[in-house]
């Protein structure tokens, strides 16, 4: 029996849940060091938001098997510090979706139909019939800015109200929008389309303020915004200058940039529904995400994978040295597939040559599905929960195979090989790579050049009109020199594709935008991609 300490207001079901099983020791209301105390000797912990698990707990519990967080948010953990330690963390992003969806519904209706205005004048006295005059959902077209669970889920709600429903998500393919009676659109057509507009994005520094005064400048007059999601999304200013010109009609908030101190003006307009980063509490959510990480700690002392870890569980000692160096050069193979996508991707084909068996060979397509979702995806993704996530975005593991012996040619004659092709609505391109001396991955064919790359921070790759033009390369390094960005690496394929070559530059540091626009008006640039191995 596994001693497990509950640290915070778990929900009961899930308390319950380990009990019947383990021992439990609730130190919910106990001091710093009462918890320490209570650490040592413990094969689990659980936490909410509350807790610090911090490297001292971490070294307190040196039997430590699995930290739980009953939510999505790990910043109270210190993952790295538990990761050392060979401890599973893992989280539970899932629990919330029904609830978040379900308060989209209602920030919609409640702007749609002026609810909180209505219940605020009638309060005081008031009877404002005319001033409360609404419209209706039905028939109208709603855009769905991020086709993940939540934004899923709304769709499924929205259906039963007879709405026109239109996404954008560059990452989610036609059949899998298809099976979700969803039109996938650009963002821009999207905006144009939209009677309401819900955001469901992950925050990152692409999609930051994605949601600006030139996007509004699209938007109906009439429409409504809601954002459910993350503040970040939202040029809050240009919101509320919107707002006040009559350049949209309303915005139902659940998030903002500064919490708990959200910008008055914004909140204080009339065309304002403002609620406080609640679509997530509910009753029912807070007993799922309960339930699931008990599940998941009883699966980690069963010796079972968890479905939601945070971090790569550790592969025994024996395992480790087979499978070890497959699996950073997996997710660097994703890393490169992302880069170069030119649509959501649709299917996989991993192939691998070396010592490995079945079970492996999942691990290391695990690997590489991480590579190639952990930007996609608004959630922590690793070789566990990727094939899941896959899944969900209507992605299609073709085929996983091992390459035989006698498939030299196939394999470019290297001992230890991974091969992955993906298809997306463009086409097919496969990107390999191989394990040289001292088990050091590089990669070593991309959409069909021929390359001997090590992944380094950033790689900017350059397709060529011209290759058999002299100076290309010259007036590459010149325009990166010009901008003081060192190069660490250059590779010019030997092969020709569709007149076309292909130039790797692995750069000490990342390029800026500007920098790559000017790279991209160069004569003979046909493509230019960025691949960002540094995460």
């Amino acid at each position: 029996m596994a001693r497990i300490v509950v640290c915070d207001n778990v929900a009961a079901e899930g308390v319950e849940l380990l009990s019947e099983q383990h021992e439990v020791v609730n130190v919910g209301s106990c001091s710093r060091d009462e918890v320490l105390a209570a650490v040592v000797g413990a094969d689990a912990i659980v936490v909410r938001s509350a807790t610090c698990v911090d490297a001292e707990m971490i070294e307190a519990g040196a039997m430590l098997r699995v930290i739980a967080r009953a939510g999505v948010g790990v910043d109270n953990i210190d993952v790295g510090a538990a990761t050392r330690r060979g401890i599973a963390v893992v989280n539970t992003p899932t629990g919330n979706t029904i609830s978040a969806a379900e308060h989209t519904m209602g920030m919609m209706l409640a702007a749609a139909r002026k609810i909180p205005a209505a219940d605020a004048a009638i309060k005081n006295g008031g009877w404002p019939k005319k001033e409360s005059v609404g419209r209706q959902l039905y028939g109208k077209t709603l855009g769905i800015v991020g086709l993940g669970k939540i934004g899923q889920e709304v769709a499924r709600r929205a259906r039963a109200f007879e709405m026109r429903l239109v996404a954008a998500d560059p990452f989610v393919n036609e059949d899998r929008a298809r099976e979700q009676g969803v039109e996938l659109l650009g963002l821009n057509q999207l905006l144009a389309q939209s009677d309401f507009v819900t955001l469901h994005a992950a925050l990152t520094d692409d999609s930051r303020q994605m949601i600006g005064a030139d996007e509004i400048r699209l938007m109906k007059p009439e429409a409504t915004l809601i954002n459910c999601a993350r503040g970040g999304l939202v040029d809050e200013e240009a919101l509320a200058n919107a707002l006040i010109q009559g350049r949209l009609a309303a915005a139902s908030l659940d998030v903002f940039e500064n919490e708990p101190t959200p910008d008055p003006t914004l909140i204080g307009l009339p065309g304002v529904v403002a609620t406080p980063h609640v679509a997530a509490s509910t009753e029912e959510a807070q007993a799922h995400v309960g339930r699931e990480a008990a599940q998941q700690v009883l699966a980690v002392l069963a010796g079972q994978r968890p479905r939601w870890p945070v971090n790569v569980p550790a592969l025994g000692g024996d395992e480790l040295a087979g499978v070890g160096p497959y699996l950073p050069l997996a997710e660097q193979i994703g890393r490169m597939h992302a880069a170069l996508l030119e649509g959501a991707p649709q299917q996989v084909q991993f192939d691998v040559h070396g010592f490995l068996s079945a079970e492996h060979l999942g691990i290391v397509g695990g690997h590489f599905l991480a590579g190639l979702l952990e930007r996609m995806a608004g959630e922590p993704v690793n070789y566990v929960n990727a094939p899941v996530i896959a899944e969900e975005r209507g992605i299609r593991m073709q085929a996983m195979r091992l390459i035989g012996y006698d498939d030299p040619e196939r394999r470019r004659g290297y001992a230890e090989f991974v091969q992955v092709t993906v298809t997306d609505a463009e086409g097919t391109r496969t990107v390999s790579g191989a394990i040289l001396d001292r088990n050091v991955g590089r990669i070593v064919e991309v959409a069909g050049f021929g390359m001997d790359l090590p992944p380094g921070d950033a790689v900017l790759l350059v397709w060529n009109e011209r290759p058999e033009k002299p100076g290309f390369v010259g007036t590459i390094g010149r325009v990166l020199g010009n901008c003081s960005i060192n190069i660490i690496g250059l590779q010019v394929s030997h092969e020709i594709i569709e007149s076309r070559g292909l130039m790797a530059v692995t750069l000490a540091e990342g390029a800026a935008p500007d920098v790559l626009e000017e790279i991209g008006r160069l004569p003979d640039v046909a493509r230019l991609r960025v691949v960002d191995f540094s995460t």
